[in-house]
């Protein structure tokens, strides 16, 4: 399906209603519209973290291979927002489904970055530098949208795709992470059970597995 814009505000959801892809009109906060939104919002949060990067791309070698993670990504979100504003009953020529073959990738992806990282004894702190806390902003977003896709899979027969998809794919920013902590050499803070207020935080310093 060919996509042209040439206006951008064409004043028709001035009353709360939105038009899904093929026309149906739906309310804005429908449960479709709640789930591609925040998939949208997603890609925001991951846009951020990829402006970071940039400054980085001319310094380290691992910012060049995290943009094209961010890339891709990016890219696939903006698919799997598009397919969640189809309506299930709807489709066109050309569309894309996000499948068994994006899922995959992300799980390749996932052990290879591994590879770099030491095992967990606690858990982590959202935070570190501004890519990894924009990573950790990102995970907590895909959660969001993982839940929304439940959400809207309770009123629409949906391909189990998706679902996998955001799952996998939280799984994957929380890795990516670490990961960006580790080669920057930057501290990870852990969860201390319990800790008061005049204690210290506890880091741990990042070191690359070889």
């Amino acid at each position: 399906m060919a996509i042209r814009i040439t206006k951008v505000y064409t004043r028709s959801g001035d009353a709360g209603f939105t038009k899904l892809v093929g026309g149906q009109q739906v309310a804005k906060d429908a449960a479709r519209v709640e789930a591609y939104g925040t998939v949208d919002e997603l890609n925001a949060v991951l846009g951020l973290a990829r402006v970071f990067n940039d400054d980085l791309k001319d310094r380290l070698k691992a910012s060049k291979e995290l943009d094209k993670i961010f890339r891709r990504l990016q890219n696939q979100l903006f698919d799997l927002g598009s397919e969640l504003a189809t309506p299930s009953d709807f489709s066109y020529e050309g569309m894309f489904r996000v499948g068994s073959r994006e899922v995959r990738a992300l799980e390749r992806t996932i052990d290879r970055l591994q590879k770099d990282l030491q095992p967990l004894n606690s858990f982590v702190l959202p935070g570190g530098g501004k890519v990894g806390g924009f990573l950790h902003q990102a995970r907590t977003v895909c959660r969001r949208a993982e839940r929304d896709i439940v959400r809207l899979s309770r009123e629409e027969d949906l391909s189990p795709w998706p679902l996998k998809y955001v799952n996998r794919l939280s799984d994957l920013l929380f890795v990516l992470s670490r990961w960006v902590s580790t080669h920057l050499d930057e501290p990870e803070y852990l969860w201390e059970r319990g800790l008061r207020g005049h204690d210290r935080t506890k880091r741990v310093k990042k070191t690359r597995q070889t």
